[in-house]
């Protein structure tokens, strides 16, 4: 009896821990930095800040795809992604930002496994804290099976 008690008392307090917390999966597909900025960057901090007040926590998982690629590369030039000069110093300023995305508000990166190999991106030349999924449509999947709320960012 006092097996099923305990079993019983731990479902219910995985059940009420769950209940504070608010699930979005980011689907990235936008090439514009500013779209990326305020929508993601700035977006994620009043999302958080938003549900914090509420005393719920946001989960948020970004599935990277289309042109989005090049936020989350290294050296652009050993890929075949294609931008300009003074593309190439808005992102390299963005880096910090993208970082401090995860590490501060915990965020969740994938990227699309598939489009990696369109764009030649090999999976050392991007950031170490962007995890490689075999493709969008599997990390979108998966995290909506996990209860996200689909956002898409184009």
């Amino acid at each position: 009896m006092k097996k099923i008690f305990l079993i019983l008392a731990l479902f219910v307090g995985m059940l009420r821990a769950e209940e504070g917390i608010v699930r979005a999966v980011f689907d990235l597909t936008t090439a514009d930095a500013k779209t990326f900025e305020s929508r993601l960057l700035k977006g994620v901090a009043f999302h958080k800040a938003h549900y914090e007040g509420k005393f719920k926590e946001l989960e948020i998982v970004v599935v990277i795809h289309g042109g989005a690629y090049k936020f989350f590369v290294k050296e652009i030039g050993k890929t075949a992604i294609k931008i300009d000069a003074k593309e190439a110093a808005v992102l390299h300023e963005l880096k910090q930002r993208i970082e401090s995305l995860v590490k501060t508000y915990n965020v969740k990166l994938q990227m699309c496994g598939m489009g990696m190999k369109k764009y030649e991106i090999k999976e050392e030349n991007i950031y170490e804290f962007v995890e490689v999924v075999p493709s969008a449509m599997v990390g979108l999947i998966d995290a909506q099976n996990s209860g996200h709320s689909y956002i898409p960012i184009f």
